[in-house]
């Protein structure tokens, strides 16, 4: 029999499941230090070449998570604060994993270890400092989008998700049972991913947002299998033979759901701007992305978009209004003055359900933003 053939890949994030460029030496030079580098989605990550110093890679992580503050990084507490990940079998000379551990005649033990803290490190600084003072509990409110979901009980007795029962979940709007069913069984995911064909456009909107609100809680311990069915919508959207009714909806709330890790996500939806089956989904996409992170949109070849300020499509000028609203797009500030008299009716969709509104009022309500931030 022939040897089996090696599988080289290049690493990966395994929080957003993006590539990630090869680590390199830290600015500030000391004794025993990693190569380091950072994910397009706030993920650090260090390497150990020899996969002998895995302990001492995590602290190097943890620390450069926290800009070099020791004392900070000693004060967090794991999942509460940060994840941790890692990618085994990595080979540092050629910047990829193998399949097997070998390569030329040479062991390949290297590890990348990977840590992404759950918010912003200005504010963790503040809640630590607030905890040694007696100031503060340490722990966020009820209103945190990003609170961390309760980790379940391992002895319990795993779920098994069923097409029928995921359907009716859905249906029901059963989002609770749905997370439930999505930290035993990742099938979940793929039964609500196959609910999005749906021929009425309103359930496919509802159904695209409780898959991101389900989406959203399972990413805050187990972000892997989000990622990786972000990677399996882009792959229906991209298959010209498929229908692909709900995916694009779907996309757009994942990614506007948890911004921080999978706004990276929102520039591979660019391209499907020219289509105009798939146009309008993408600009609310981008419009939800930019309520919570527009400094991703601006970081895109974003100015193309306002050239559909003009369109034909009343619902695609009032998708666009939308996205120079909560993008607070000060430059165009003038043509959205041209669209105030536009009284065309449209529907657009918020939290999966249907809004009737006009063009007009969209664009005093993106005139409204623009003024307000101009005057904070």
């Amino acid at each position: 029999m022939g040897k089996k053939t090696q599988i080289k890949t290049k690493p990966w994030c395994p929080f957003c499941g993006q590539k990630v460029s090869r680590p390199t030496p830290p600015e500030k030079r000391k004794l025993g230090e990693f190569s380091a580098g950072r994910c397009q989605c706030g993920a650090v990550y260090t390497c150990d070449a020899t996969g002998h110093n895995v302990g001492a890679a995590m602290v190097e992580a943890l620390v450069y998570a926290c800009n070099d503050d020791w004392d900070l990084a000693w004060e967090l507490i794991p999942e509460d604060d940060y994840l941790t990940g890692r990618v085994e079998n990595y080979d540092e000379t050629g910047h990829q994993v193998m399949e097997q551990k070998h390569i030329d005649g040479r062991y390949v033990r290297g590890v990348l270890y990977f840590v992404r803290l759950h918010r912003d490190i200005a504010e963790i600084s503040e809640r630590v400092k607030g905890k040694r003072q007696g100031t503060g509990s340490g722990h966020t409110d009820g209103n945190d989008t990003l609170a961390l979901e309760p980790e379940r009980d391992p002895k319990r007795q795993r779920k098994k998700a069923k097409k029928a029962e995921v359907k009716k979940l859905l249906a029901d709007r059963d989002i609770d049972t749905l997370v439930d069913f999505a930290f035993d069984d990742i099938k979940t995911l793929w039964f609500m991913q196959r609910s999005l064909y749906d021929p009425d456009p309103d359930q496919r909107w509802l159904t695209a947002h409780l898959l991101a609100e389900v989406c959203r809680r399972l990413s805050t311990r187990e972000p892997g299998p989000v990622s990786d069915l972000l990677h399996r919508l882009f792959e229906a959207v991209a298959d010209s033979a498929a229908a692909s009714w709900g995916l694009i909806e779907a996309i757009g709330s994942i990614i506007s759901a948890r911004p921080d890790i999978y706004g990276a996500f929102g520039r591979h939806l660019l391209p499907y701007l020219g289509h105009e089956s798939t146009r309008n989904e993408v600009l609310w996409g981008l419009g939800s992305l930019a309520r919570s992170r527009a400094d991703l949109i601006r970081a895109m070849p974003y100015y193309q978009i306002f050239n559909f300020l003009a369109s034909t499509n009343p619902i695609t000028r009032g998708l666009c209004l939308r996205l120079i609203g909560n993008m607070r797009a000060t430059e165009v500030s003038d043509r959205v003055k041209s669209l105030v008299d536009d009284e065309s009716e449209i529907v657009i969709h918020e939290k999966g359900l249907p809004l009737k509104t006009t063009v007009a009022a969209m664009a005093r309500g993106a005139i409204a933003a623009i003024e307000t931030d101009n005057n904070l």
